[in-house]
């Protein structure tokens, strides 16, 4: 395909320099080229893939504009009468379709805040808390970045259809992508969350990158208008100032521009889809990390001169592979063992804190107990449970760490089973690092337990991280004494 394969060994390269990067794949004319995935996570599961689904949302839009249901001109107000205001101000009323797909609603804020507040409140209707927030600004003069605006485009199409976005979208694009098993987060009302929430695989996000790059057709058939493509990923809007260089290009309909005539699809934590029309490409990457901005700069500071003409008769290229076997996340580095784990295994260490032991803690731990598990892990490997409770008498929730290697398994955490990898190693003569990656999500928590056996009962102090969030990503500081052995 005319793709330098020593290019994408250095992409691949630099990706693996990032930590928590999970998949990547590379298209050109319509082919996968390369494709990896870091162990533990695999081709066939889905990835939450954050505000990538506001470009899903936006292509839904299209659709229904072809299908006559709405215009970009519409005002907002008429296309959500139930919830809107008997007596909109001036600037919600001239607030249109095409304010909410450019992020220029005229709002100063994020408006899910005014839906999270909510979310427990019975019979809370997030399209009328979004529509009474305050409209700071008149529509299409200021780009401010805005969920609840798409959340409002989704609401409007399950007003005008009568189906969640998800059913309406499966027979018009997913299906004929071959997407199956897609997920959307839905609010109270059943209403899909539009601005985030959308679970598919790489291959799915890959596929519907190449379905942009073509202009809306599939295998010969239109799927979405072509020049709906054209207004979605052109810069309708300015984004700027920002400090990343492919955060301030301009904004189109729910699409970031990047340099170039490349445009992306763009998840929180390093989910992309970059379509990159002048090389006929597509770029696609699920990930764990903050560090966004490095990773696309990755993909362009090593891939724009990786393209060049097919070669006569499509010769393929020898020699190493593009993407090298036994790619894997980072697990802590450290030894298998330590001299004081036979003093900590089995001990059951209870934290200090409020009467019910979390000391409102964003992640609860009253007690936990460590033990070894002799061929427990990966091929026969030794492997490390933890086991702890949240409050006195709680219900006990484990998971298992490879030393050394991850090990797949569930966990209870926040109140759900979660599908986990974990891993561990004793980072110095003292402290167990272990990982929890949450799979098919960005999350992974870093558990750090630092033990001291210098006279009396045991000691350990309690580090608990998550290696991304939309809030703190210190959740557990606490100190705590042995009670016992095994």
């Amino acid at each position: 395909m005319g793709v330098d394969p020593a290019a994408i060994r250095r992409l691949v390269t630099a990706l693996d320099g990032i930590r928590d990067v999970h998949s990547v794949m590379v298209l050109r004319h319509g082919n996968v080229v390369a494709e990896g995935w870091w162990h533990p996570f695999e081709p066939d599961e889905p990835h939450a893939m954050f505000s990538v689904s506001k470009t899903f949302t936006a292509t839904a839009v299209g659709i229904a504009v072809a299908e006559g249901l709405l215009g970009v001109e519409d005002r907002v107000v008429d296309l959500l009468p139930d919830d809107a205001p008997a007596e909109p101000g001036e600037n919600l009323a001239a607030m249109r379709v095409r304010h909410l797909l450019t992020m220029t609603s005229g709002h100063g804020t994020d408006t899910m805040n005014f839906t999270l507040r909510n979310l427990g409140r019975p019979g809370a209707r997030w399209a009328r808390d979004i529509l009474a927030a305050p409209v700071t600004y008149e529509p299409g003069t200021r780009f401010v970045y805005n969920s609840g605006a798409t959340y409002l485009l989704s609401a409007i199409l399950h007003r005008l259809t009568g189906e969640r976005l998800l059913d309406y979208l499966t027979p018009r694009l997913l299906a004929p992508l071959g997407i199956r098993g897609a997920t959307w987060e839905q609010d109270p009302q059943g209403v899909d969350v539009g601005g985030y929430g959308l679970a598919i695989t790489t291959e799915d996000l890959a596929a519907f990158g190449q379905l942009l790059l073509q202009r809306g057709e599939w295998e010969g058939r239109r799927l979405v208008p072509a020049e709906w493509v054209d207004q979605l990923s052109a810069a309708q809007v300015d984004n700027g100032p920002h400090d990343w260089l492919d955060w301030r290009r301009g904004y189109g309909y729910q699409v970031w521009r990047c340099r170039g005539r490349a445009y992306r699809a763009d998840g929180a934590f390093g989910q992309f889809a970059v379509v990159w029309p002048e090389h006929d490409a597509v770029v696609v990457l699920t990930s764990g990390t903050a560090e966004t901005n490095v990773e696309l700069e990755a993909v362009f500071d090593h891939l724009a001169d990786a393209f060049g003409e097919v070669p006569d008769g499509g010769t393929a290229a020898g020699g190493e592979p593009a993407v090298p076997e036994g790619l894997a996340v980072h697990v802590p580095d450290g030894a298998p063992s330590a001299p004081v784990e036979p003093l900590v295994a089995g001990v059951s260490f209870v934290l200090e804190g409020d009467d019910d032991g979390s000391g409102g803690r964003p992640f609860p731990m009253h007690s936990f107990v460590v033990e070894r598990r002799a061929g427990g892990g990966a091929g026969g490997a030794d492997a490390l449970d933890l086991v702890w409770t949240g409050e006195p008498g709680g219900q006990e929730r484990s998971v298992r760490c490879g030393v050394g290697h991850w090990v797949r398994g569930t966990a209870d955490l926040d109140g759900e089973t979660a599908t986990v990898a974990g891993a561990a190693a004793w980072t110095d003569d003292s402290t167990l690092s272990l990982r929890l990656l949450r799979l098919g999500t960005p999350f992974a928590l870093e558990v750090a337990l630092r033990f001291d056996v210098d006279g009396g009962a045991p000691a350990v102090r309690v580090a608990v991280d998550q290696n991304v969030s939309f809030g703190p990503t210190e959740l557990l500081r606490a100190t705590g004494r042995g009670q016992g052995g095994a």
